[in-house]
């Protein structure tokens, strides 16, 4: 499972949450997918796949069965659980019951950081280099401005950061994996400008980079492309879904007015790759001029899109983006 030799396209298995990783791999497979993103929080026990031998002979034994490879393991809850700074009944029903515990916010925090250490233990094992994931921000409550905060606030939320992700980090060097951070409102870094103060909060450490997922940054108003050549160097793995974007008709806006998702009231939506507003081969090419070749992976999240349907038709779409270069 080690570095391929181009970029080899994987699907997230995040949104196949409710069936088994057998039938997702051989589902992987039949589409014609190189490999998978495997979600830990329900397709990888890395409790048992720490503490048991024959659990991972089991897990590889389903992907050798498939002809499928793993580039990169998600962890995103308990990574959001390490600085998040406050807790309720959202988390209590995403975070297995081993890291919610009795919900106390410290020891959450606590097992969240520890199960983080763990996924770079088990990705050790997996020869696999990188971990993609979210990070928490005990500032994110402050985004808005209203009530506002003085910036003394706003570095001890960078040093908490800091602070709670260094022995995190310390563990990824000794395995030789990388945190791909997903940019993500919620999280430490959302943008351009809270990313690289991410950066310097860790000191540009080599084992703190970027999950490129264009999504997000879109319906922020971000230039998904100069994301990528503005952290050329800390672009650890690359995460592909859409955003459509509504001509803007006065009503919504892009805090999304509580409407669901999929809502055609909703100023913006996330689609399957190709059907958005995301600038495709921009990126691609841009992904080629850095010299990224680690995994291309398919998010799927379209509500109006039946998801086996939408896998095969985001990675028709990838592998048309995937020429060779002069």
């Amino acid at each position: 499972m080690g570095e391929p030799s181009n970029r080899p396209v994987t699907l997230f298995t995040g949104q196949w949450y409710d069936v088994p990783f057998e039938r997702i791999a051989a589902d992987a497979a039949a589409w014609g997918y190189d490999g998978v993103e495997v979600d830990c929080g329900n397709h990888l026990d890395l409790v048992r796949a720490e503490e048991d031998p024959r659990y991972l002979d089991r897990f590889r034994a389903v992907l050798d069965e498939h002809g499928l490879g793993v580039w990169a393991l998600s962890h995103h809850a308990a990574g959001n659980a390490v600085g998040t700074p406050a807790f309720d009944f959202r988390h209590a029903g995403l975070l297995p019951p081993h890291i919610w515990g009795d919900g106390e916010a410290e020891g959450v925090r606590a097992r969240a950081a520890e199960s983080m250490k763990r996924a770079a233990r088990v990705a050790g094992k997996l020869g696999v280099r990188r971990i993609v994931g979210f990070s928490g921000s005990s500032i994110w409550p402050y985004a808005i401005g209203f009530p506002g905060v003085s910036e003394d606030v706003i570095e001890a939320g960078y040093e908490d950061f800091a602070a709670r992700w260094n022995p995190i980090l310390d563990v990824f060097d000794a395995e030789g994996v990388v945190f791909a951070h997903e940019p993500h409102p919620g999280e430490i870094a959302y943008d351009h400008w809270t990313a690289r103060r991410a950066l310097e909060a860790v000191d540009h450490r080599p084992a703190f980079g970027f999950n490129w997922d264009p999504s997000h940054l879109m319906w922020q108003g971000i230039d998904p492309v100069g994301f990528i050549t503005d952290f050329a160097d800390r672009i650890h793995h690359v995460d592909c879904k859409d955003t459509r974007l509504r001509p803007r008709d006065g009503r919504a806006g892009i805090l999304g007015s509580h409407l669901p998702w999929g809502d055609p009231r909703r100023a913006w939506n996330f689609v399957t790759i190709g059907h958005g507003d995301v600038p495709w081969e921009d990126a691609f090419r841009a992904l080629t001029a850095i010299g990224y070749t680690g995994p291309v992976s398919v998010e799927w999240e379209d509500m109006g899109m039946d998801r086996a349907h939408g896998a095969a038709a985001a990675l028709a779409h990838i592998r048309s983006l995937q020429w060779p270069s002069p």
